[in-house]
């Protein structure tokens, strides 16, 4: 008798030992995303969603989850059960630009999440309505001198970086435009093309296809050198000696979720991303390829956080 409580007794544990032990992901995994479909975060991750179910064999459900300028959704990521199944597809300006500017964001950048790595590098650019009158960084700043606080300019919310890199714009040009909020990156851009905003910067590639079709006007693009695939001067060439602005596309996990998950999801997303059909196709719409680990992703993100603080509270920017 004790042989046979023995015997279960083992056959029960080692049940329960491969039930703990079951291999992740075993369900489709769900992805918040705090910006607006459409945007360029938005764009790059459904781009690379495919290849990483693939490789993980499960759905990745992508929720579209805006509000407050990306706090709502980076909210519900944070408080989200740490094991796998909730993950964050997100840029740069929720992690090191917002909480910066807003001590109620309700979360910490550097406590509440577990970097799982880097996708891309967005690159920007300033683009107008074809209506508004100035064509070049010069122009736009002789316009907004002429005309101090009149000239309207679009962005995602108080604190985005639209919001963020039109700040810094500002203030090394010596103007000011009125702000006007959007509910994300998208509505902002729309609000462009239709002409009931004047200009805003925006991530490319989202206002690529609008700029082909001549329904905006690209004034300058925001990289330290010229982007390839467009022939346009950069705003440090063009009057701002200097001024570069970029963001970027994560994935991060909650807090606290196991570093073997964490290293799954990595290698997928890392996977995805050396894939030469994938690269093209990022690469041809303006992303630059990052797919880094996820110990160079925590190191860059507590030094971009920190120096991020020190741009902010040098410009003086501040929520409104």
């Amino acid at each position: 008798m004790r042989r046979l409580v023995l015997i279960c007794t083992l056959f029960l544990g080692a049940a329960a030992g491969a039930m703990a032990q079951a291999p992740y992901p075993d369900r489709p995994i769900r992805v918040v995303m705090p910006l607006a479909a459409g945007s360029a975060v938005d764009v790059v991750f459904r781009i690379v969603a495919e290849p990483v179910e693939r490789t993980l064999g499960q759905r990745l459900v992508i929720e579209n989850m805006t509000g407050a300028s990306g706090i709502v959704g980076m909210r519900a990521g944070a408080r989200a059960a740490p094991d796998g199944y909730t993950l964050l597809a997100t840029n740069d300006a929720v992690l090191t630009m917002l909480p910066n500017l807003n001590t109620q964001a309700g979360y910490d950048p550097l406590r509440d999440f577990a970097p799982v790595g880097q996708i891309v590098q967005i690159r920007w650019a300033l683009v107008a309505h074809p209506g508004f009158a100035a064509t070049s960084v010069a122009e736009v700043i002789a316009a907004a001198r002429a005309r101090p606080g009149a000239i309207d300019y679009a962005s995602g919310g108080a604190g985005s970086p639209q919001h963020v890199a039109m700040e810094m714009f500002m203030q090394r040009a010596g103007v000011r435009m009125n702000h006007i909020s959007y509910r994300g990156a998208t509505p902002a851009l729309t609000g462009v093309v239709a002409g009931d905003v004047a200009l805003g910067f925006f991530g490319l590639p989202t206002p690529n296809g609008f700029i082909r079709d001549g329904q905006l006007r690209l004034i300058a693009t925001a990289g330290r050198t010229r982007e390839a695939f467009v022939d346009t001067p950069t705003i440090a060439e063009a009057g701002l000696p200097g001024f570069a602005f970029y963001t970027w596309a994560a994935l991060l996990a909650p807090a606290g979720t196991p570093a073997p998950i964490v290293a799954r999801l990595n290698g997928a997303l890392r996977e995805a991303l050396a894939l030469p059909v994938i690269r093209e196709r990022l690469e041809g719409l303006g992303y630059g390829i990052v797919g880094n680990t996820p110990d160079a992703f925590t190191q860059i993100l507590a030094t971009e956080h920190a120096s991020m603080a020190a741009l902010i509270r040098d410009a003086g920017i501040r929520m409104e």
